[in-house]
């Protein structure tokens, strides 16, 4: 599966390494496929590619008034034009962490596929990214 996801330097990549290499093969029921190019720092999973990416930019509707659906600790911001459309895909990003994910939801995965992930990734990401800021 390719992907978009900027190239990482420093303590971000080393970060964004070791937490992507802790993901699991198998998320939410999805097996874990392939992502080119293999060094992007990215993980997808299911024929429809749910992709993860570590390093992700701020979402562009994202404000500090913003809220935040918090799931098993977590806090994901959801752009509220996607959220509210469930036929489409969702990118929910994990604003409060640094480095920053984004999971990339297809719409064909929102509902129960989804939550499970969202509350599968909730044991990965606490330990290894660091929550700089919670969401409200």
């Amino acid at each position: 599966m390719s992907v978009d996801a900027a190239p990482l330097t420093g303590a971000a990549a080393t970060t964004c390494r070791t937490f992507l290499d802790s993901l699991p093969d198998t998320l939410a029921g999805l097996e874990q496929r392939a992502v080119t190019p293999s060094d992007a720092p990215a993980r997808a999973w299911g024929p429809e590619g749910m992709v993860l990416t570590c390093g992700a930019p701020q979402p562009p509707t994202f404000t500090d008034t913003a809220g935040c659906e918090v799931i098993r600790g977590v806090g994901w911001f959801f752009p509220s034009a996607e959220y509210a459309d469930s036929g489409v895909d969702l990118l929910a990003t994990a604003v409060g962490y640094e480095p920053r994910i984004s999971l990339l939801v297809p719409a064909s995965y929102r509902g129960d596929v989804s939550l499970e992930a969202f509350s599968d990734l909730a044991d990965y990401v606490k330990p290894a990214l660091k929550l700089v800021k919670r969401c409200r």
